[in-house]
């Protein structure tokens, strides 16, 4: 990162930074004891956030022009969604699945689960993942990621899918989402499935994903905008962490897919060390 300026704590910043993420030029602003520090991703636009800053400092307009059209807060999502298609759509399914769950119950459930699902002589019965997939039924490699089992199950995982989702979108495009997205979320539901459990889901092994990938990115190559605070990642491993133990199911935390969060972990850990690879020789 390239320190470019220095501003009060009192200086509102915050059009200035909406302005920076709509015309995705990577940054960061950090609090120092001096005041507020703003930070440079990519020195290839120093020219470009020098211009928008003049004209910030100046009282001139910053936002592009589709974001002037937008009025109210409505607008200011719709323009989100626009630039981070991905995570909106995941973040999208998953709220229309949680719906059809509360209007149609567990047929919704069986038709996302991993496997079939049904019941047979009064219990349950599941089907061969083996069969599942040459029957047709691939979407059930990744349909659980969109299965959430509560309001709080749906909410935090949201939360973390859009804050690191739109962060990998504005900094290295939509493909790159997609494809975490499909590889972390295949890969942690077969991390779980090969303990034997059927009846799981939720996007916290992508969310895992995202996480390991953000932080190894910011680590390993500064410049490329990324960037998530120490103490989210210790409270988000100690969470994967607490969860693998009796402590959490004695407080009614039980039936975690905590290997899903570990292979989600596993994924993202191994594309943010690849791709800081890759940047790091740029």
């Amino acid at each position: 990162m390239y320190r470019i300026m220095l501003f009060p704590h009192e200086t509102d910043t915050s059009e200035l930074r909406r302005a920076l993420w709509a015309h995705r030029i990577g940054h960061r602003f950090t609090e120092e004891a001096e005041g507020q520090v703003l930070w440079l991703a990519d020195p290839d636009q120093h020219d470009a956030l020098m211009q928008l800053l003049t004209r910030w400092q100046r009282g001139e307009r910053v936002m592009p022009e589709r974001r002037k059209r937008a009025s109210g807060t409505g607008g200011s999502l719709a323009v989100a969604f626009r630039q981070a298609p991905v995570t909106a759509a995941a973040l999208g399914i998953s709220l229309l699945v949680f719906a059809l769950m509360y209007l149609l119950g567990d047929i919704v459930v069986a038709m996302l689960t991993i496997v079939p699902v049904g019941i047979v002589n009064g219990s349950l019965a599941f089907g061969s993942l083996t069969d599942s997939i040459a029957s047709g039924q691939v979407w059930r490699l990744l349909s659980p990621a969109f299965i959430h089992f509560g309001w709080m199950h749906l909410i935090f995982n949201m939360m973390w899918l859009w804050y690191f989702g739109r962060q990998v979108e504005t900094l290295q495009g939509s493909g790159r989402m997609l494809m975490i997205l499909l590889v972390a979320g295949i890969g942690a539901n077969l991390a779980q499935y090969a303990t034997g459990t059927v009846l799981f889901g939720g996007m916290s092994g992508v969310d895992f994903a995202l996480l390991g990938y953000v932080w190894l990115m910011s680590r390993r190559a500064p410049h490329s905008g990324f960037f998530v605070p120490q103490m989210l990642v210790v409270f988000m491993l100690g969470w994967m962490v607490f969860t693998m133990t009796d402590m959490a199911a004695a407080v009614g935390f039980g039936n975690v897919a905590n290997e899903a969060h570990l292979g989600g972990l596993v994924v993202g850990l191994l594309l943010g060390w690849y791709y800081s690879s890759r940047a790091r020789r740029l």
